[in-house]
């Protein structure tokens, strides 16, 4: 049965959310017993290795030969934006009880990808990718925001580690999207696995760290490892080449369900009813996000 690009685009989209979407689960598990340092040396070294032999199947290794001085410079770019954010997003893990709250607040990613877009690129946007940019700030804003305190401690903690980390990985799908026809996405892995396993281990020097650590949470990184760093980002990279960034999202935003409903299941957690209305509010904000560009795009198509 043959199928389409389309439609192979939309799978891997599926999949890399539903992987993600574990990645909150099981890397909250994981840190309950381990610190940043060594939670990142066992995670991305266990990522890095299925990546490899990955790549060794798909004989990708003779692909970078082929790149230039220029590719390997956005390559070093791309590594060192991925080491800050992705530090943010397991820092913001860490920090928040609730992985759904991660999630929900990082529903502000495309919004940024958006603002990026306009001032890097030079996109346009519409009236309802606006609106959707709006709701996704509002529904973040709502999760984030304690009412009874003080105008400096007026946001849930760790809610700056999560913007920080949209805010960077908006960057650097902004980069990728720009340059995924030059490098494939195997090599984007590669190089993102690596870059964050070279700062683990300097971190675990750094900072003196045992690296000796709990089975229970060993067994939590094995698992994670294939879901993260290997099967999301493989996935997430390779639905680009199908499908528009604009209709991944669509996908995407299905992704706090999902830990929503493995948080319930695997901690006995659920986020009180504000949470949840913002929640729903950022992801009515990808929609319109997502139904703008397309809407942008056939309005170009007809012209």
């Amino acid at each position: 049965m043959n199928i389409s690009d389309t439609s192979k685009g939309y799978l891997l989209t599926l999949v890399a959310v539903i992987s993600v979407s574990n990645v909150y689960i099981f890397s909250k598990a994981a840190l309950k017993e381990v610190s940043l340092p060594q939670f990142g040396m066992y995670w991305f070294a266990f990522g890095l290795l299925w990546i490899l032999l990955f790549a060794y199947y798909r004989k990708a290794f003779s692909l970078l030969k082929d790149l230039t001085k220029k590719e390997y410079l956005i390559l070093g770019a791309l590594g060192i934006f991925e080491v800050v954010g992705t530090y943010f997003f397991f820092k913001a893990i860490f920090t928040i009880p609730n992985p759904t709250i991660v999630s929900f607040i990082g529903n502000l990613g495309p919004a940024f990808v958006i603002i990026l877009s306009v001032i890097i690129l030079s996109e346009r946007f519409n009236k309802l990718e606006l609106l959707g940019v709006i709701f996704a700030m509002l529904g973040a804003f709502i999760i984030s925001y304690k009412s009874k305190a003080g105008i400096n401690e007026m946001f849930i903690d760790g809610a700056q580690f999560v913007l920080l980390s949209s805010l960077l990985g908006a960057v650097n799908m902004v980069i990728i999207k720009k340059n995924i026809k030059k490098i494939t996405p195997i090599i984007l892995v590669i190089n993102r696995t690596s870059f964050l396993l070279i700062f683990s281990v300097i971190a675990m020097l750094v900072v003196q760290e045992s690296f000796i650590v709990p089975k229970v949470a060993l067994k939590s990184i094995f698992i994670g490892s294939i879901l993260g760093p290997f099967l999301t980002v493989i996935a997430g990279y390779l639905a680009l080449q199908y499908i528009p960034l604009s209709r991944k999202a669509i996908i995407g935003s299905t992704k706090g369900i999902f830990v929503l409903i493995g948080s319930y299941l695997y901690f006995g957690k659920f986020p009180e009813t504000i949470a949840l209305i913002g929640g729903l509010i950022t992801i009515i904000g990808i929609l319109l996000i997502t139904f703008g560009k397309i809407k942008l795009h056939k309005s170009k198509y007809i012209k």
